[in-house]
């Protein structure tokens, strides 16, 4: 054993020896290496942009699409579009000042950092840069003016059986509801908070088709999925919103379960079976809530909710759309109907695409012109 033992110790003091030696050569021959790497890491970090200095709202210029007689076809923006000088938040939504008359379609320049708690005191606490939502949609009051209600003829198979579905259910729930002329503030909210519990489905259940579909087929998405839940999340933002005005009692929830319970597993079938038919008949949909945005405005305008004309908005649309301190009910519906404006725009667009398309609306932009 005491044999064993010398030998061990006297390997050990050799390889110390050896690495001692070495040691010099090695580190004569490892400065200048050392060195380099010190001076390109400086370099890059000297180099790399100071996110600090950006705007808090930027984006940059997309594709843009127009409508023509074939339907929604692609067109540019600019010809040659100016990626350095980014339009900030005073011209977000805005491509030259056109307007929606002209066929331009704002988009959601989804780049910026807000908030979107619900509670006011989060709202105020929260710094620009601790937002998890996923765009926020900002417009100008030029554009917001300009919106109306348009119809896309339908043409093939799948927008003209999306276009009838859309027309029964319209004239269904007008009949259930008593949906009409002589609208006062209750009856508008009860249409509007129970229409937004329906509408963040169909975004979220594409969403997520489209996301196992991509895991079952072990390939990328060609970018769809984002686009998708930006439009669940808008129309969520748009039913939180209208919650801090009216609370909807038991009956009423109990209805929305219902519905949703129903209209969620119908969508999620039918996705899986047509997509195409699937965005028409949401394209559509989204039509008549342009129009059902464009009756409240219009009421308002003519005096018949006066209890509208001067009523503050919730903090949590101020901050997610970034509102004006004194806007009114009349400035939040028109943001509502640009969104819905958006939304029926890209439905549209998406059911004229393949599976395997690539999506042509990059994160939080959706526009057209």
């Amino acid at each position: 054993m005491q044999r064993c033992t010398g030998l061990l110790v006297r390997q050990l003091a050799a390889r110390s020896a050896v690495q001692a030696s070495l040691a010099p050569s090695l580190a004569s021959t490892l400065a200048p290496v050392a060195c380099a790497c010190s001076f390109s890491n400086i370099a890059a970090a000297a180099a790399k942009p100071q996110l600090s200095t950006l705007p808090s709202f930027v984006s940059i210029p997309m594709h843009t699409f127009h409508a023509s007689s074939k339907g929604w076809q692609q067109a540019s923006l600019n010809e040659e579009p100016d990626h350095e000088h980014m339009r900030v938040h005073k011209d977000a939504g805005t491509a030259k000042d056109k307007t929606f008359s002209e066929g331009y379609i704002a988009p959601h320049p989804g780049s910026n950092d807000s908030s979107g708690e619900t509670e006011k005191e989060s709202l105020m606490s929260k710094s620009h840069s601790d937002s998890y939502l996923l765009m926020h949609p900002v417009y100008n009051k030029d554009y917001l003016e300009s919106i109306y209600p348009r119809h896309k003829t339908p043409t093939k198979w799948s927008e003209r059986t999306g276009y009838w579905a859309v027309t029964a259910m319209r004239w269904s729930f007008d009949k259930i509801t008593g949906y009409g002329p002589n609208m006062n503030e209750a009856k508008w909210l009860q249409r509007i908070v129970f229409l937004e519990t329906v509408a963040g489905v169909p975004g979220m259940v594409g969403g997520m088709l489209r996301h196992m579909r991509s895991l079952r087929m072990m390939k990328r998405d060609h970018g769809w999925i984002h686009t998708l839940l930006e439009e669940a999340e808008n129309e969520r933002m748009h039913l939180l919103t209208f919650l801090q005005i009216r609370q909807p009692g038991p009956i009423f929830r109990a209805f929305v379960l219902l519905t949703q319970g129903v209209f969620f597993n119908l969508y999620f079938l039918f996705y899986m079976l047509s997509p195409k038919h699937c965005h028409a008949f949401i394209g559509y949909l989204e039509e008549e809530a342009v129009k059902t945005y464009t009756h409240a405005i219009s009421d308002i305008d003519n005096g018949k909710l006066p209890e509208w004309v001067n009523k503050e908005v919730p903090e949590i649309a101020k901050f997610y759309w970034k509102m004006s301190k004194d806007a009114t009910m009349r400035d939040l519906l028109l943001n509502v109907r640009a969104d819905e404006a958006c939304h029926s725009h890209v439905n549209h667009t998406l059911s004229e695409l393949q599976q395997c398309d690539d999506n042509p609306f990059m994160k939080g932009n959706h526009q057209i012109a």
